[in-house]
């Protein structure tokens, strides 16, 4: 069962992506923080994909690590499409992925649970705190193993459960409906990607820390992103005086210094597509060897 409304979520994306840059300070860091990991890969992909590129700052990045390469920027809300193309000197028409010239940007709108593109057809997807919003990583690493050829490289970012965690508690038993995000641990993304078919995964962790002068300070910087609730089971009005108070009293709990902390637990991930073991109607794959040999004539 689906725990987000997408159609919720993309309206979010769509309303935030005018102010979005304003706001968003973790994702750039989070962003520069994943790409550094490429120092340590060899790779010189002709194809690439960042999937939910949202106002292009990772497709800029990936620009000047990568000059002649294909990229493609996909993302669920079109108004975060027009921003990147704004910041974008040289960006090819949407939709022309197969006829784009190397060394050009494609721009196409879609789902990272639907890819639009071609089995095979890439060398590497990049993915940039984004897979939280999806119902299903295992899903999503199924496309993008279909979407890489063989020996493709998947880098990705997501946040990990204990990921605003004093927010989650200041709301636990407020009205008995979510209000955060459920997150996936990073042990089972790893058995999620081999279970996909990739190849020697490597999953890392950190503790990020942003501080706030107050609740309202956090509250817009989460909005601004794109941050809504967009659960299937959320409360459709406000929330009352009361409950928003006992709220707000609960998070004041955690004020260090003058500040309140919001906690981001962020994984970093990478790993190999494997070949292909499963058509997409489920059929299984099976790699023959066939060994010939010359028989002597005595």
């Amino acid at each position: 069962m689906s725990w987000v409304d997408r159609s919720a979520m993309r309206r979010a994306f769509e309303r935030a992506a005018p102010g979005y840059d304003a706001h968003a300070v973790l994702q750039r860091e989070v962003g520069a923080r994943l790409l550094e990991r490429l120092g340590y890969l060899k790779v010189a992909p002709q194809r690439v994909l960042d999937t939910g590129c949202g106002t292009g700052h990772g497709l800029r990045l990936l620009r000047a690590r990568y000059p002649g390469a294909q990229l493609i920027g996909l993302d669920i809300a079109p108004a975060m499409l027009a921003q990147s193309q704004k910041a974008d000197p040289r960006p090819a028409p949407w939709r022309r992925l197969l006829s784009a010239a190397t060394g050009q940007t494609s721009y196409v709108c879609g789902d990272a649970q639907r890819l639009p593109v071609a089995a095979g057809s890439l060398d590497f997807v990049h993915s940039n705190l984004v897979l939280q919003w999806c119902d299903s990583p295992a899903a999503v690493f199924r496309e993008w193993h279909r979407a890489l050829r063989p020996g493709g490289l998947v880098l990705f970012s997501t946040f990990g459960p204990d990921t605003l965690k004093e927010l989650r508690a200041a709301f636990a038993g407020i009205d008995g409906l979510p209000h955060v995000s459920p997150f996936v641990d990073m042990h089972d993304l790893g058995d999620m990607l081999v279970h996909a078919g990739f190849e020697t995964p490597v999953m890392e962790m950190e503790m990020l820390v942003l501080t706030y002068a107050d609740l309202r300070a956090l509250l817009e910087d989460i909005r601004g992103v794109g941050g809504h609730n967009a659960a299937q089971g959320r409360a459709r009005g406000l929330m009352g005086r009361a409950r928003w108070s006992l709220m707000e009293e609960r998070y004041e709990a955690y004020r260090r210094d003058g500040r309140l902390p919001a906690s981001y637990e962020v994984i970093y991930g990478h790993a190999w597509a494997g070949p292909v073991r499963e058509l997409a109607d489920g059929r299984a794959v099976i790699q023959w060897q066939i060994e010939t040999r010359r028989r002597r004539h005595a």
